[in-house]
């Protein structure tokens, strides 16, 4: 059965998100896309702003609430929808929900990966947060919704900046919030959002970062006060069952401080297929092998996005589970098998 790619676009109220969607379904590419657009209220008018690609799958409005709380069965019924369409026999090359922008999007993200029957068919490929430039500063400091978006981000794209450019306040309080990805204008030059599965995995380092043996990549003069976004690196093969016990241990102690840890694994079992893991909060897709690594050097890389200083915490233990020697922290054998732990903890 093969995965069908899902692309979230997100944003605050006003950011843009449809201009954006319009401006994509217009470059072409897109006729075998099926676009679900989620209104907040009881009557829907975004939908009625994005223009129908031609070929393409019916826009699906979904409305009457916000989708990531009351609307979200509607989104697994409708995704249940267009898998039947696609075992009928439809060609399908990618799904794009566009959500309200009061939405917190890890519950998009966990509607895909934890639904028996769509996660075999669907994957969370990218997660595109659209940002105004002349009203994203205030947006930041005022909803929590604004900063989620961005700190899940695997693209950033400002909008509006022909009307106001993006302010240094602006541009840093990004960087501060999600340090591993550089904000793109929508009205530059050259300007393209191609949606593919390249996000998914690569986990990609923040600019000027070094390469050493047994890497732990952030940028300490960049974080935000309750979101850190950072990397963990490893480049030895080590097995399937080592990540999927530092993975469990994560989100089964920390399952609200985690927001989002995905990336490549290079594992014992198959070094030569990359395994992939994504995971929101604690929800995990099952992992996926790729074909190959594509010309890179192997190595594990994940991104992981947590909050309310828990960086240190994660690296410790990744260490542990990767063997790291360090006479003031356990090893993974004491992290998994001591019979004094408190479970869950």
């Amino acid at each position: 059965m093969a995965s069908v790619p899902v692309h979230v676009v997100t944003g605050f109220l006003g950011a843009g998100k449809t201009t954006l969607l319009n401006r994509l379904l217009a470059a072409g590419g897109f006729a075998n896309t099926a676009v679900i657009i989620n209104e907040f209220g009881d009557v829907g008018i975004d939908h009625l702003l994005v223009e129908a690609v031609e070929g393409g799958e019916p826009m699906i409005e979904l409305s009457d609430g916000c989708l990531c709380c009351t609307v979200r069965s509607d989104l697994v019924d409708t995704l249940f929808q267009i898998n039947e369409r696609i075992e009928a026999g439809a060609a399908l090359d990618r799904v794009v929900i566009e959500t309200t922008g009061l939405a917190d999007p890890a519950p998009v993200l966990q509607a895909v990966m934890a639904t028996p029957g769509l996660n075999e068919r669907f994957h969370v490929a990218s997660l595109v947060t659209v940002v105004c430039a002349a009203t994203g500063l205030a947006s930041l400091e005022d909803h929590e919704e604004a900063r989620s978006q961005v700190a899940l981000a695997d693209r950033i794209v400002l909008t509006k900046t022909d009307l106001e450019p993006a302010s240094d306040a602006l541009i840093a309080r990004l960087a501060a919030i999600n340090p591993l990805v550089e904000p793109v204008d929508a009205a530059g030059d050259g300007f393209v959002l191609a949606l593919d599965d390249s996000s998914l995995a690569q986990a990609r380092p923040a600019a000027g970062e070094p390469h050493g043996h047994h890497r732990h990549h952030h940028d300490v003069n960049r974080h935000d006060a309750s979101i850190e976004a950072f990397t963990l690196t490893h480049d030895a093969q080590i097995t399937a069952a080592t990540v999927e016990m530092f993975a469990d241990l994560l989100r089964s102690s920390m399952p609200r401080e985690l927001l989002r840890m995905k990336g490549v694994v290079w594992t014992t079992e198959k070094p030569d297929r990359p395994l992939v893991i994504h995971g929101v909060q604690s929800v995990f897709h099952p992992p996926v092998r790729l074909d190959s690594w594509k010309g890179r050097e192997p190595e594990t890389r994940l991104v992981v996005i947590a909050r309310n200083g828990n960086r240190a915490h994660i690296e410790g233990l990744f260490a542990a589970f990767t063997g790291q020697i360090a006479p003031d922290r356990p090893d993974r054998q004491a992290l998994t098998d001591n019979p004094l732990a408190i479970p869950g903890m």
